[in-house]
């Protein structure tokens, strides 16, 4: 039990962690850049009071962040290209993009 829960420690450590921001409606960063072939773990606070929901057709995730709180979203391991994400309650103003390289 213990040699699997050091296992699942190191596995956790490996992780690269991307922190985003969702603040007057907007990703901030607007792009973020990850290396290809790894999985990565997003997370994503909600600065405003209002919920956003993060929102990739590409990326094949959706989540809901009430305001004020924060998300952990894993994506990858992807291949070289750019993955476009929006804020589906305010499409017009929250965009953004994963850059894997």
């Amino acid at each position: 039990m213990t040699l699997c829960l050091l296992m699942l420690n190191a596995a956790q450590a490996a992780t690269p962690v991307i922190e985003l921001e969702i603040r007057d409606h907007l990703f901030i960063p607007e792009e973020i850049s990850i290396p290809a072939n790894t999985k990565v773990k997003l997370v994503v606070y909600n600065r405003d009071a209002t919920p956003e929901e993060f929102e990739s057709y590409e990326l094949n995730r959706e989540k809901v962040i009430l305001g004020g709180n924060k998300a952990n979203i894993f994506i990858g391991p992807l291949t070289p290209g750019v993955y476009p994400f929006f804020g589906e309650f305010n499409p017009r103003t929250a965009q953004g993009r994963v850059v894997v390289e």
